[in-house]
């Protein structure tokens, strides 16, 4: 039982360290980049919403995430909190 438990919490660290949303990828944005491009650096969104050609998509949880802001297809504005 030990063994499975140790087992468990080393892929969760592991799972982790892996994620996209950090200072290092944060740092790769730019405005005008596009949708697809902010997609395959940070993976896919955890939320999108969006009206007459304005968007936001954030990427994370409430304490540690990026949010892009989209005119278009293009990166207008983008911002992140918690990051490491």
């Amino acid at each position: 039982m030990k063994l499975r438990t140790l087992a468990l919490l080393s892929f969760c660290v592991l799972l982790a360290a892996c994620s996209k949303i950090n200072q290092q990828n944060y740092s790769k944005l730019s405005a005008g980049m596009t949708k697809a491009e902010v997609e395959q650096l940070l993976g896919t969104p955890t939320e999108c919403s969006g009206a007459l050609g304005m968007s936001s998509c954030t990427w994370g949880d409430q304490k540690s995430f990026i949010s892009v802001q989209y005119a278009g297809d293009k990166v207008l504005i983008f911002s992140g909190q918690g990051l490491k």
